[in-house]
């Protein structure tokens, strides 16, 4: 048995920060219990003062979920740490987390500030952290970067003013595995008072070394890990929980830790984020993607056959994948069905059970087979905890040989019946086109992806776009055997998003005055920066 690793899930928090794939609070909430049935030792659930929406969503994970650690992000100040306590007033396990950047290039450049004076930061930060919380972690942000002997120093000052965690993040990805592991080793040799205190991690993908370099700091005596499902974050990600788990898993031999992690629960917590954010996972993703457990070539199929340990390091079911590719037909009830949503980390209420069953027959009724992603596509019809706005009724385009498209759309509204047109280079763009004058809410499509979902001609179009509203990015997706369709459809999704946030924030604004807070609240709830 090794020495027990502490899994701090960051996914509500960095995660959410990856454009694209913010989340409202109903949505951390079911995310927050997938993480919690997942068995995350350490979960943090948003950064307080960046909005009312992030406060409100860490104090809703903080009433609801009661056996991990729920963590609270604060910059070194006395309002951000407030803040956070605030939100964490009931958890039963609270931790305040703040953070200071502490390298020569940030000193300069961001915070225009000398050594000395974010020493002190340091030491009043923590020192009042601690006096409102007795679990406070200290980041020094960009220690990767940070001169050696400073960051000792920075180190020193956190441990002596009361920090019980000292996590040291490689912010932009820019470590290699031997200067991340020799960090750690050096901090917890020259640091005083290191005996109370858990070292971190926290690794950044911008040059794919995210996964590697936290099992690097583990090799340097870290004893907690900070990830994401999916391994989302900002820029290029963060290190991916469920590559880390598994690679501790499988080679117990060169790494000598152990997680509580259910790993049985990885690809459920994987799928259900991908239904919130709308953000695909790449098929070939180690661990979760579509294509982790699939053989083509002859020679591995043949081996596979005969013993999977011949081409699988891992079997499926250890991470909670089937291996059975084929889940359900025409003749499958509605217990069936519950039961692999279940499996798939998808809990539904019994009126969208009545929903998605309808649509699973009709869908049932046209395919031979119903496959995960046919499932999971259809709770995107309908099951967004975000309001519909706007229901698209009907639309038709017609094509020109001059390649010119028009397209009519009919979106009701309250019950009103809404009908425009527009004229574009396609018809996905003229559909959307109809949509913008619709809903006086126009967007710039960001990303456009198609893909087939199913085998071959019994395949359908999943559709996910990516779209810019007023300098903010939603997402929609939508599977329909009518490509146009389906774009239509993720786009409404994306654009109902826009409009019911957009007035949400209009409506804060106007109920408490207008002030240059209020104003920026929306842009902070997305972009709420950090380390």
């Amino acid at each position: 048995m090794g020495e027990r690793l502490l899994i701090f899930d960051t996914t509500l928090r960095d995660g959410e920060q990856s454009p694209g794939s913010s989340m409202n609070l109903e949505e951390k909430l079911e995310m927050a219990r997938q993480l919690d049935r997942l068995s995350v030792d350490i979960l943090e659930a948003g950064f307080p003062i960046a909005s009312q929406g992030d406060h409100d969503a860490v104090r809703a994970v903080s009433e609801e979920i009661r056996r991990p650690v729920i963590a609270a992000l604060a910059r070194a100040n006395q309002l951000d740490i407030d803040r956070a306590w605030s939100a964490l007033q009931a958890a039963a396990r609270p931790r305040i987390h703040t953070f200071l950047a502490t390298s020569d290039i940030h000193l300069k450049y961001k915070l225009r500030k000398s050594r000395e004076e974010v020493l002190k930061m340091i030491s009043f930060a923590v020192g009042y952290a601690r006096s409102l919380c007795p679990d406070v972690e200290f980041s020094p942000e960009d220690a990767g970067r940070t001169d050696r002997s400073y960051l000792i120093e920075c180190c020193h000052a956190a441990v002596e003013a009361g920090a019980t965690t000292l996590n040291l993040p490689d912010t932009v990805g820019y470590c290699l595995e031997p200067e991340y592991e020799q960090m750690f080793a050096e901090v917890k040799a020259r640091v005083p008072g290191m005996e109370r205190v858990v070292l971190s991690t926290h690794t950044h993908d911008d040059l794919g070394l995210a996964v590697a370099n936290t099992l690097a700091g583990i090799r340097g005596g870290a004893r907690q890990i900070e990830c994401t499902i999916n391994g989302i974050g900002e820029r290029a990600g963060n290190a991916a929980l469920e590559e880390i788990v598994m690679a501790i898993h499988v080679r117990r031999d060169a790494l000598p830790v152990e997680t509580g992690i259910r790993t049985e629960e990885l690809y459920a917590s994987s799928q259900l984020l991908t239904r919130m954010t709308g953000v695909a996972v790449q098929r070939n993703k180690a661990i979760v993607g579509r294509n982790a457990f699939a053989h083509e070539a002859g020679i591995h199929q043949d081996g596979v056959l005969k013993n999977a340990i011949t081409y699988e390091i891992i079997s499926p079911p250890t991470v909670g994948m089937t291996s059975n590719q084929i889940v359900l037909g025409k003749h499958s009830g509605r217990h069936a069905l519950v039961q692999r949503y279940e499996e798939l980390g998808i809990r539904l209420t019994k009126p969208e059970i009545e929903r998605a069953y309808s649509l699973f027959t009709e869908l049932a009724d046209r395919k031979k087979s119903v496959y995960d992603e046919d499932l999971i596509a259809i709770v995107e019809e309908g099951f967004d905890h975000i309001p519909e706005m706007f229901t698209l009724k009907l639309f038709q385009t017609v094509a020109s040989s001059d390649g010119r498209s028009t397209a009519t759309v009919e979106l009701e509204k309250d019950g009103e019946a809404f009908h425009d047109s527009a004229t574009a280079e396609g018809p996905c763009d003229a559909a959307f086109g109809a949509i913008d004058r619709i809903t006086k809410t126009p967007g710039t499509i960001v990303d456009f992806s198609v893909h087939t979902v199913g085998p071959g001609v019994d395949g359908v179009a999943e559709v996910t776009i990516r779209a810019r509203f007023q300098g903010v990015e939603f997402s929609g997706r939508f599977t329909s055997h009518n490509i146009v369709e389906a774009a239509a459809r993720a786009y409404l999704q994306a654009a109902n998003k826009a409009v019911y946030e957009l007035r949400r924030i209009a409506a804060l604004s106007a109920d408490r005055g207008p002030s240059p807070a209020h104003e920026n609240e929306l842009v902070n709830r997305y972009f709420p920066g950090g380390y």
